[in-house]
């Protein structure tokens, strides 16, 4: 990796704030991007998209992968799982090695790591060779993300032009999630299983070609040692409370993920004390020290557990309650992410346009406990409030999560933008994974308490549960389990959408206050950021 020479110039960003505005032709005003830089920015969308759809691809693939490779019932979850406990746990080890050897490289093998295993996935003959697969689809997913995003950093230096570019990140990465299962379904509907992961190598070469062309290389000029040690403390904080908290929901507060979870954060602390003691740390303290960042990652976790608990109950709604198959539920389930493609762009064209950032924040947290609040009115046959209440819940908490990562990227010096990214997704995972498991609870608890005694023991556990015993009984039995179970389930959807307005309306003062001083000057690089080509 060399410096660039004048024949092949790639000038470097410049220090963030420098100037007044992002005009053209201002003194030490931030450079516009141009074509190029666009160009580069779609090629970073598309691994985005394939990581962010991985995440619910093998919704339909599963039946399938039972039936070709035979795994066992700890195999089939850990199948499905294994790609987002590796992805969550790695997530800062590699923002902070990204900063240290080159985002762009790191980002490259990635690429090529989530391309070799997609293949290997494919092409898999034992439940065995499927779950190292989707290991090392984890790996590279979590190189690809705060990668992508701090390379946007780099990309667009004006402050007006990355707040867009960010906006297309976000809602990319929204509806990646919900593209995926619907992905799923068509490709196993017309070819085989591994179809689904096959679709992820084309991108990936896309990348591979195009990326060191259009996309500038950076990184940290003087990162120090990389801490070894932080890494396994890192997954030992990240993995045992993300595993705790996404089975909370359906087993309950069960003696062992409530330790799970309960070590988790023990070793989280360990981690914490080792940041702050070491000279060279993974996750600088110093990060949180600037205005800004330390609410952004709060608000950004809070957006998370709005967006995941929703989803947990409107999937169940449609498959469970309405009836639908699971790839009708899946298309009715696209229909919400039509607004996250205009919520952003229209919070950045807010904030622009001189509204105060914490207004915006708190006006998207607003209109997520709306659409909470639209839930609570859904009955057994609701069908366009709840995909209504579902669509302005993600409205509201892109606004959020897009204002939320244009705040952190332009309040930390930008050689450490891969760090913020890593350390902002990963509050995400965990926000994600505390709306699932405290929402969720709440759900099953009016759940359980509706569902009438006489009705089978198993009836009493879940909805689905309920749906598979009734055909069982005798006479009109059946049907009447059916009727009261979905009646419980969306009762209990319906106090699980209170408590999560409440949570959001708190959490639309907390941005009110802990935003309202915060300008958007932003801070300079203790040095000069290096940019090669």
């Amino acid at each position: 990796m060399t410096n660039p020479s004048a024949s092949n110039p790639v000038p470097p960003p410049t220090p963030p704030g420098s100037g007044t505005s992002g005009t053209p032709g201002a003194p030490g005003a931030p450079a516009r991007a141009g074509r190029r830089e666009w160009t580069a920015l779609g090629v970073l969308m598309l691994p985005l998209l394939l990581v962010s759809m991985d995440v619910s691809v093998l919704y339909f693939a599963i039946p399938q992968i039972s039936a070709d490779l035979e795994p066992t019932g700890t195999q089939q979850l850990w199948i499905f799982d294994m790609y987002a406990f590796v992805l969550a746990g790695l997530l800062m080890t590699m923002g902070s090695l990204g900063d240290r050897i080159g985002r762009r490289r790191l980002l490259l093998v990635g690429a090529a790591a989530f391309g070799a295993a997609s293949l290997v996935a494919a092409y898999a003959d034992s439940a065995e060779t499927l779950i190292a697969a989707r290991a090392v689809l984890g790996i590279g997913g979590a190189t690809l993300m705060p990668s992508t995003l701090a390379i946007i950093r780099t990309l667009f230096t004006d402050r007006a032009q990355r707040s867009k570019a960010i906006g297309l990140w976000s809602g990319v990465m929204t509806a990646g999630v919900a593209l995926g299962s619907v992905m799923s379904g068509v490709l196993v509907e017309h070819f085989w299983w591994g179809s689904v992961f096959l679709v992820n190598l084309p991108a990936m070469v896309l990348l591979l070609i195009l990326g060191p062309i259009l996309l500038p290389e950076s990184k940290n000029p003087a990162p120090g040692r990389f801490d070894l040690l932080s890494v396994p403390l890192s997954l030992a904080a990240v993995l045992p409370v993300i595993y705790g908290l996404k089975e909370i929901p359906s087993e309950g507060w069960n003696v062992r993920y409530v330790m799970s979870v309960t070590v988790g954060l023990l070793f989280a602390a360990l981690f914490v004390h080792r940041q702050r003691t070491i000279e060279s740390p993974m996750i600088p303290p110093s990060l949180f020290r600037g205005r800004g960042f330390a609410p952004a990652v709060s608000l950004n976790l809070l957006s998370s557990f709005g967006m995941m608990g929703s989803a947990l109950f409107t999937t169940q709604y449609l498959q469970s309650v309405l009836g639908k198959s699971s790839m009708e539920a899946a298309l009715w389930g696209l229909l919400p992410t039509v607004l996250v493609g205009v919520a952003a762009p229209v919070a950045a064209q807010l904030v622009q346009r001189g509204v105060n950032r914490a207004y915006v924040v708190s006006g998207g947290f607003v209109l997520a406990a709306c659409g909470y609040g639209m839930l609570t009115a859904a009955g057994t046959d609701s069908l366009w409030l709840v995909l209504a209440g579902a669509g302005v819940i993600a409205a509201g908490i892109v606004t959020v999560m897009s204002q939320m990562m244009d705040l952190a990227l332009g309040t930390v010096p930008v050689e450490k933008a891969g760090t913020a990214s890593s350390v902002l997704e990963t509050g995400a995972e965990f926000g994600g994974a505390l709306g699932m498991a405290l929402l969720g609870s709440i759900g099953t608890a009016v759940y359980r308490h509706d569902i009438p005694d006489a009705a089978p023991a198993a009836a009493h556990e879940t909805l689905g549960a309920a749906l598979a015993v009734a055909p069982q009984l005798p006479g009109r039995a059946g049907d009447a389990l059916v009727s009261a179970a979905r009646e419980a389930f969306t009762s209990g959807m319906q106090a699980a959408a209170v408590a999560g307005a409440l949570l959001l309306l708190g959490a639309a003062v907390l941005a009110a206050v802990s935003l309202r001083q915060v300008r958007v000057r932003e801070t300079e690089s203790a040095e000069p950021e290096k940019v090669c080509v």
